[in-house]
Order: structure tokens, then C-alpha cells, then sequence
């Protein structure tokens, strides 16, 4: 289902935001804990840690940045960073020649045009090279506590499991959640969400058997 601003949808999405609620309390319940798995001290940290996770697992990241932070702490020397010395650093993520060309380049618009600073809105952080929105809701959310969006493998999977909505599309995804999701809730969905994707919604063999939220999935409803 795709929420619209259409008269005809206003029922749904307020049957839509209900069940949502509902989930996000049991979520809570489920998973006390919701925080990023991947290991970071600050904005720099988690925009470079979340650029370098793209087809690669935070398991793998985390094992790679300590090394990385510690050559480069901030924007200022990663701009000056070599090419093939970050490469050699990251190598092991994948994608390590595209990566490593995205984070000198980060390291220099991040000095060029905002100080050094890493920015506290979704439209400048798009400017950043490799930065998509994912990166930038999971920054605004995580560091300057906005509401945010993350949509991620498994945040779209369980989202379209659960019936909120029937389309893979990120962009689509963020929008229709940000209406269905209470907004100061969203951002810790988001983690609880793929802490659910990885322990029982997973992508081959979902276990509905011990789901939290069984009986709000729609197949249930």
C-alpha cells in the first residue's frame, strides 16, 4: 500500500499510523537498546563508518576504522590524505578504490565549505561525495537527533513484510514512513528494525513463530 495525500487514503493512513504505534511500543519492549552498530565518538566518525559499510558489514567496518581514525581523526588531515594509503587502510570493505576517492573527497568539501564541520541537515550532507540519503538521515538522526528515516536492506523488507507499504524504491520508503512513524520515534525504529532483520525477520526464512509484532503483521491482520 501506497499512502497518498488523496482523500480516499486518509482512513488508511490513520489505520496505518495506529498500527505503527503499536509496533514502535512493542519494538521498544523487544529491543531496549537501539543503537547503531556501527562504532563511532563523533559526526566525522559515523559519516566516514557509514560511507565505508556500503555493500560491506558494520562487523567489517569496525574492524577497519580504529586504524583509519587514527591516521585521519578529522576532515582536515583526511583531505590531505594519500590516495593509495587510504585505499591499503580500507581495502578489506570493498569498493575500496571508489571508498577511499569519497573520503578524501568528504574530507575536503567538509574543509572547503563548512569549516571542517560535519552538517546538521539532510540537504547539505547530500553535497558530500558518495552521500546519499541513508548516510544522511542515519547522521541527522544519530548525531543531531532529528527525526530520520534510515532505509536500509532491512528496514525496507520488513516494512514491506509488515504491509506498511508494497515498494523497494529507498526514497519512497523514507517518504511513506516519515508520515506512518511518530517522528521522535523514528530514528530508533530504524535501529530496532535491523536488529529485527538480522535475529527473526530475516531475508530467506522469516521466523514468525517468535516475531514480537506476529500477530500486527498484515498477513496476520
Amino acid at each position: 500500500m501506497i499512502v497518498t495525500r488523496g482523500d480516499n487514503c486518509v482512513n488508511d493512513l490513520k489505520k496505518l499510523k495506529a498500527r505503527g504505534k503499536k509496533i514502535v511500543e512493542l519494538f521498544e519492549l523487544e529491543y531496549p537498546d537501539a543503537v547503531c552498530s556501527l562504532i563511532s565518538r563523533n559526526a566525522f566518525e559515523l559519516l566516514i563508518s557509514t560511507r565505508l559499510s556500503a555493500q560491506c558489514t558494520d562487523a567489517r567496518v569496525n574492524l577497519v576504522t580504529p586504524a583509519l581514525f587514527e591516521k585521519y581523526p578529522d576532515a582536515e588531515s583526511l583531505s590531505k590524505a594519500k590516495l593509495g594509503d587510504v585505499e591499503k587502510l580500507i581495502k578489506s570493505c570493498g569498493l575500496y578504490k571508489t571508498k577511499a576517492k569519497d573520503l578524501i573527497g568528504i574530507g575536503k568539501t567538509l574543509v572547503e565549505k563548512f569549516n571542517g564541520c560535519v552538517p546538521d541537515s539532510i540537504e547539505l550532507l547530500l553535497t558530500l561525495p558518495g552521500i546519499g540519503r541513508k548516510t544522511a538521515n542515519l547522521v541527522c538522526g544519530d548525531i543531531f537527533g532529528q527525526p530520520a528515516v534510515v532505509a536500509d536492506t532491512h528496514f525496507i523488507r520488513i516494512c514491506n513484510r509488515i504491509g506498511f507499504l508494497s515498494t523497494k524504491n529507498p526514497l519512497t520508503v523514507e517518504k511513506i514512513m516519515r508520515e506512518i512513524l511518530p517522528p521522535d520515534k523514528s530514528n530508533d525504529f530504524c535501529h530496532r528494525t535491523v536488529l529485527h532483520g538480522r535475529a527473526i525477520c530475516k531475508a530467506r526464512k522469516p521466523e514468525c513463530n517468535k516475531c514480537c509484532i506476529n500477530k500486527l503483521c498484515e498477513k496476520n491482520i
